[in-house]
């Protein structure tokens, strides 16, 4: 898009797959060949700000109606009407392009001392709240267009190319482009097993869960079927996805025509449907969502083998069982070797993430096929050893327990929450249990404290989390958490939840400092992290970053757990959480890889 600026026309076609940005700014840069420059002098200040510091793509109709875009053909004519423009602009019966005429509120804005002042003004709230001053790439931005509208001549070129090269240099652009080259590399799976042609997939469960999983399942074009055991759980995942596809088309993310093709690649089934076995029968992948009851799951697989046909994969959804259990050979299960585990995120839609679950008699075909699914969902593939919580729940039970010590010792929640979202986190952890349920954490956590981690899930009062759910405090989704919830973002400490935080706590209150605090916790989640590469329950850092940034928010700009340790330095790390071990226990010990690296003065990357 850059080189095209340059141009004196732009012509592009309305092909679905036409989409046009900058987004340099998700790999900690800004356009450096003029893009600062030329984007806002064709489409306006405001419109080419948006672009560069969002890196979104813009469509076919919207770039020409913004004025991006001078022609929009169809693909067929792109060749013909480009040598036909060409010709003309020679010639000189086609005018060259010309800026978009700016409307009157526009001129405003964009044109007046006082206009420039309040959009200025506007502009950096907006950075400061989504870049949390994290990100210098934004700012950077800004600064080019400051300059490029106060220095009009080539001043504004040398300017761009000094930021960029001031950019190039920083450790947060090497972050986010480690992040990006190892979502590459995660789309080339280890297996080499060709996976199975995937037509029909079908989700057993009809829950959020499921019904997610179906809806960016037929966004890729497989034909769903999608079973639950009644009509009525089978309806409100059917109008799950509706509605969301209704959402998209309202914001003109999606076409009608897609909307209804969508739908159409659906096929709801229930336990009444007579003719569900037969559908069945014709399924590649089974993808099931149904509860964490291991006894449920075994039967679940045992009627999916009975009507499918033998080369059909069965994905479990699990986030906690062990895939080796749903899949040991007995009355139920005689095809374990095509039995694998996807875990999808919720919402599923959304979230980027899917750890793939072999066991250990888990086919390489079967495994592709996950792989190879997964992927064309629009995921991110981590493959991961069958262990308790696989890779991203294990990392995440030490910080529960961690999270819990420091409430019991008197740290204030929004003092806890405030110090990990300055770390970098999306959300702190008190709104992250709230978010995704006091129960499904308390779940998470009990199992975990009483599976192979040993040491490693001690040194909090788990009751903290136990004794809400009890109380039926299970989150936003009731309306009660550790915060009290009245809207989509009004929400406050109840002064129910600060009674029983001081009887927790005893009346006690900390002054432990906000580098403690992010340390405390984010050593917890980094040194399990180690220990998942040391026993090889990831394949490599790469897949460690990249779980932990997709998974659970770990800040991209530090780029995962060992591009962060790489920056900060692992003996000095260690030495820290050496400190924290010989003050709190021995929950802080370094792992002995880290260990390793800290003696040796490895890094993680090279």
């Amino acid at each position: 898009l850059e080189w095209a600026m340059w141009c004196d026309y732009r012509i592009c076609t309305d092909s679905p797959s036409t989409k046009m940005g900058l987004p340099e700014v998700k790999l900690g840069l800004l356009p450096g060949f003029g893009g600062t420059q030329n984007l806002p002098a064709l489409v306006g200040v405001q419109a080419g700000l948006d672009m560069m510091l969002t890196g979104k793509d813009v469509r076919a109709d919207k770039a020409k109606k913004m004025g991006l875009v001078d022609l929009v053909v169809a693909p067929q004519s792109l060749e013909k009407v480009a040598i036909e423009t060409a010709e003309g602009l020679a010639a000189g019966t086609v005018k060259k392009s010309r800026p978009k005429k700016k409307s009157l509120v526009n001129r405003i804005i964009e044109d007046t001392p006082p206009g420039q002042y309040v959009m200025w003004n506007k502009v950096k709230q907006m950075v400061d709240k989504n870049s949390g001053g994290h990100y210098p790439a934004p700012y950077a931005i800004v600064d080019c267009v400051k300059f490029g509208l106060a220095n009009p001549g080539d001043a504004k070129f040398k300017h761009e190319r000094e930021e960029f090269a001031k950019l190039a240099a920083t450790k947060e652009s090497d972050a986010l482009i480690g992040i990006f080259d190892g979502m590459n590399q995660m789309k080339k799976p280890s297996v080499t097993a060709d996976p199975l042609s995937v037509k029909k997939v079908a989700v057993m469960g009809a829950g959020l869960m499921g019904a997610g999983i179906a809806q960016v399942t037929a966004e890729k074009g497989y034909q769903v079927l999608l079973k639950d055991r009644d009509d009525a759980s089978l309806g409100r995942g059917i109008s799950y996805m509706t509605d969301n596809w209704d959402k998209k088309l309202k914001r003109k993310r999606m076409t009608k025509y897609q909307h209804n093709i969508n739908s159409s690649r659906v096929v709801p089934l229930s336990d009444q449907t007579e003719s569900w076995k037969r559908h069945f029968a014709g399924a590649d992948l089974v993808i099931e969502a149904v509860f964490e009851n291991l006894e449920l799951k075994r039967k679940i697989v045992q009627q999916v083998e009975e009507v499918t046909p033998d080369h059909c994969v069965f994905a479990t959804n699990t986030s906690a069982i062990p895939i080796a259990d749903i899949a040991a050979p007995g009355e139920e299960v005689k095809r374990p070797e095509n039995i694998v585990g996807m875990h999808y995120f919720s919402p599923v839609p959304s979230m980027p993430l899917l750890e793939i679950i072999p066991h250990a008699g888990t086919s390489g075909e079967a495994l592709s096929t996950a792989f190879a699914v997964g992927t064309k969902q629009g995921k991110t593939c981590v493959v991961v050893k069958d262990v308790p919580g696989f890779y991203v729940n294990r990392c995440l039970g030490p910080i529960l327990v961690e999270f819990c010590a420091l409430v019991k010792e008197g740290v204030p929640l929004d003092k806890l929450d405030k110090a990990m979202k300055n770390f970098g986190m999306p959300v702190g952890p008190a709104t992250l249990i709230d978010e995704v349920g006091v129960d499904v954490a308390s779940k998470v956590a009990t199992y975990l404290a009483s599976a192979d981690l040993g040491v490693r899930m001690t040194g909090g009062d788990l009751s903290l989390m136990t004794n809400m759910v009890d109380k039926g405090w299970l989150g936003r989704k009731s309306k009660q958490g550790f915060f009290t919830y009245s809207g989509k973002k009004d929400k406050k400490l109840g002064p129910e939840v600060e009674a029983y935080l001081n009887d927790f706590t005893s009346g006690n209150v900390s002054n432990l400092g906000e580098v403690d605090i992010q340390d405390r916790i984010a050593s917890r989640l980094i040194n399990e992290a180690a220990k998942c590469l040391e026993d090889e329950i990831i394949e490599n850092p790469v897949a460690g970053d990249i779980g932990l940034v997709f998974g659970i928010g770990f800040a991209p700009f530090k780029g995962g757990p060992f591009r962060y340790l790489d920056s900060v330095g692992v003996s000095s790390y260690v030495d820290r959480m050496n400190g924290f071990a010989d003050q709190l226990g021995g929950q802080f010990e370094p792992c002995q890889l880290l260990k390793d690296y800290a003696a040796s003065g490895k890094k993680f990357h090279g």
